[in-house]
């Protein structure tokens, strides 16, 4: 069985990656890693995401800012990021969303509301999926992808850290969840009872390197090499072969971000 993974939620023009990143990347396709996903998180590392989807064939691009980097976004930086939709290797808009983690300052969070909400618009414009980054911000999250949810958006609610109840809400509206690195955390009892009640077909893999390796690795440079201690876990949790947790996260991505 030739099985090929899906990565969806990686960081490969990170400064940690500067030294061997070349090197890393050509490592991937003979490691069984078939597609990436390098996701944006503000106007640079849009533009260097879509360098790298140029650069490497298996590697699609994301564009998008994260909500702690919106302070750049006005309407001349908007219409640049638009822009970047045209390149046909962007295939989602991302990582977009809400983080009242770090930002606790009301108008900074009216701020972050504003350009999701124009993000969700820009995905529903160029039809493209979203990769939502919420942290600390659950309720308005949900709320956000409830209002947009007659505009037949679809993503992916990235490092999934809700509860099992607000787990089957978003499926139910289209979305997936993504599971990374936490899964195989001990005390991550949480994620492990939503990956154990949550059908495999709404389950996406991703590692957010170089950020959030799994265990044994927790505290280094993650890669999407480590995504085998991810996958598993999941094969662990719900009783299942690991071929089988490759095969549907992989069909899963496939169709939500390549659309076959």
């Amino acid at each position: 069985m030739h099985n090929k993974i899906f990565e969806t939620h990686a960081h490969y023009d990170d400064k940690q990656f500067t030294e061997d990143q070349d090197l890393l990347l050509k490592s991937l396709p003979e490691n069984e890693i078939e597609y990436v996903i390098n996701v944006g998180a503000n106007l640079e590392s849009t533009k260097s995401s879509i360098e790298l989807a140029d650069k490497y064939a298996f590697i699609y691009a994301a564009a998008g800012v994260h909500p702690s980097d919106v302070a750049e976004l006005n309407a001349d930086t908007f219409e640049w990021l638009k822009k970047q939709t045209e390149n046909k290797k962007v295939v989602a808009i991302g990582e977009i969303g809400l983080d009242y983690y770090w930002d606790k300052d009301e108008q900074v969070q009216s701020l972050q509301r504003f350009w999701f909400s124009k993000q969700m618009e820009l995905a529903k414009e160029k039809n493209l999926p979203v990769i939502i980054h919420s942290r600390d911000a659950a309720k308005d999250t949900q709320q956000m992808v409830k209002d947009y949810q007659k505009d037949n958006i679809h993503g992916v609610i990235h490092c999934y850290s809700y509860s099992l109840e607000m787990a089957y809400e978003f499926i139910k509206m289209g979305y997936y969840l993504g599971i990374g690195g936490v899964v195989t955390f001990k005390n991550a009892k949480k994620l492990k009872e939503i990956v154990a009640k949550i059908p495999l077909e709404h389950l996406l893999l991703e590692t957010d390197c170089p950020y959030m390796a799994p265990e044994p690795n927790r505290g280094k440079r993650n890669s999407s090499l480590y995504l085998p201690y991810i996958i598993d876990t999941i094969a662990t949790i719900k009783n299942i072969s690991k071929d089988e947790v490759i095969d549907v996260t992989r069909e899963n991505a496939k169709k939500l971000f390549l659309k076959f």
